[in-house]
C-alpha cells in the first residue's frame, strides 16, 4: 500500500513547471516548494512534468534540480524524480560499480518489481548505458554471486496465482537436499528461486517447513559471516515476504553508528508508490517506534522533509 498522498484537485502541470521554476529563481532556491509538488505527485505525473518543463524552458528537470539542490536531499529528489525503471536502471548500474557495488540492491531490484517492471527497468539500462544489465552482472559480479544474479536479474516470472502442489513437495525435497549437503549454489537452488512463480515458491517454502521442521531460512543460517548465504536468505525473504525485507533495510539503515541514508532514500523512493504503509507498520511492530518518529531522529532539513512527505507523515 502506497503512502503517497496527491492532493485533489491535482494542479495542472503547467502551473506546477511555473511553480518548479519559481522555486528555482532569484536568490535562494526554495526547497519547501519544490517537495511540495514533486513530493505530492505519482509516476505518472512526475513523468508529464519532466516532459513539459523540458518542452517549456529547455531543460531537463533533473539537470535544474542538481544544479539547485546537494547532499542527500538532491539524491532523494532525483531519485524520487526518475521513472521507476530509470531509477531502477541507475540504482542497478550503481550496484555493478567497483566502489559503490552491491549484490544486495541487484537481488533486490530483480526479485521485489513485477516480471514487466524488471523488463522495464532492463529496457532503461539498454537505453541508458548502451549494453545490457546482463553484461554488466557477468563482467562485476564473480563466483556464486553471479550463478545466483544472472538468472535472477533475467527472469520472467509467471505472475498467477495458480500453484503446482505435487511440485512444491518434489522441489522442497529438493531444497532440503542440496542445503543438508551445504550445496547451496547448486543449479537446482538457483533455478526454483529465479525461474518459479512467486506463489509457486511460496508453497514449495511452506512444505519445506512442514516437513521438515524449519523455516528455510534458518537452515542457511549454517554460517552467519558467509556473504552469498546472506544473500540468498534475503533473496528468499524478497521473494516472499519483501515488506519484512525492507523493514530490516531501513532498521539497519537507521539504527547504525551513522544513518545509513543510501539505504534508506533508496527504500523510501523506491516503495513509496509500492507497499511504503505495510512496511511502516512493519518497522513500528518491529522496533516500537512510528518510523516517521525514526525518521526526524536520524535526518535533518529538507531530505528529512522530503523523506517525511514520502512516507506520508501528517496525512489523515
Amino acid at each position: 500500500m502506497s503512502t503517497l498522498s496527491v492532493p485533489e484537485p491535482v494542479p495542472s502541470v503547467t502551473e506546477d513547471c511555473e511553480q518548479l521554476r519559481k522555486a528555482f529563481s532569484g536568490w535562494g532556491t526554495n526547497e519547501g516548494l519544490i517537495i511540495s509538488i514533486l513530493a505530492h505527485r505519482n509516476a505518472a505525473q512526475r513523468k508529464l512534468i519532466r516532459e513539459t518543463y523540458a518542452a517549456t524552458h529547455g531543460e531537463d528537470l533533473l539537470k535544474a534540480l542538481e544544479k539547485e539542490l546537494t547532499n542527500d536531499f538532491e539524491r532523494a529528489i532525483l531519485l524520487w524524480t526518475l521513472d521507476p525503471a530509470e531509477r531502477d536502471a541507475l540504482l542497478a548500474n550503481e550496484a555493478t560499480k567497483r566502489w559503490t557495488s552491491s549484490n544486495q540492491v541487484l537481488m533486490e531490484i530483480a526479485c521485489t518489481r513485477s516480471s514487466n517492471q524488471l523488463l522495464l527497468a532492463r529496457q532503461a539500462y539498454h537505453a541508458r548505458y548502451k549494453k545490457s544489465l546482463e553484461e554488466d552482472v557477468a563482467h562485476h559480479t564473480t563466483g556464486d554471486f553471479c550463478k545466483l544474479l544472472f538468472p535472477l536479474v533475467s527472469s520472467y516470472r509467471y505472475e498467477g496465482d495458480e500453484v503446482n502442489m505435487t511440485l512444491a513437495k518434489s522441489e522442497a525435497k529438493i531444497l532440503h537436499e542440496k542445503i543438508s549437503e551445504k550445496a547451496y549454489s547448486h543449479e537446482d537452488v538457483i533455478r526454483i528461486l529465479a525461474t518459479r512463480s512467486k506463489s509457486q515458491i511460496n508453497a514449495t517454502l511452506n512444505h519445506y517447513k512442514n516437513e521438515y521442521g524449519n523455516d528455510i531460512n534458518k537452515d542457511l543460517k549454517t554460517d552467519p559471516k558467509d556473504e552469498f548465504l546472506a544473500l540468498l536468505r534475503a533473496t528468499v525473504k524478497c521473494l516472499v515476504r519483501p515488506e519484512k525485507y525492507f523493514e530490516k533495510v531501513i532498521r539497519l539503515a537507521i539504527n547504525r553508528q551513522g544513518t545509513d541514508e543510501g539505504a534508506l532514500t533508496r527504500v523510501v523512493t523506491s516503495r513509496a508508490e509500492v507497499d511504503m504503509k505495510i512496511i511502516a507498520e512493519e518497522y513500528h511492530r518491529r522496533s516500537s517506534v512510528p518510523l516517521d518518529r525514526a525518521i526526524v531522529k536520524d535526518t535533518t532539513g529538507d531530505y528529512e522533509k522530503m523523506l517525511l512527505a514520502l512516507i506520508g507523515h501528517g496525512d489523515n
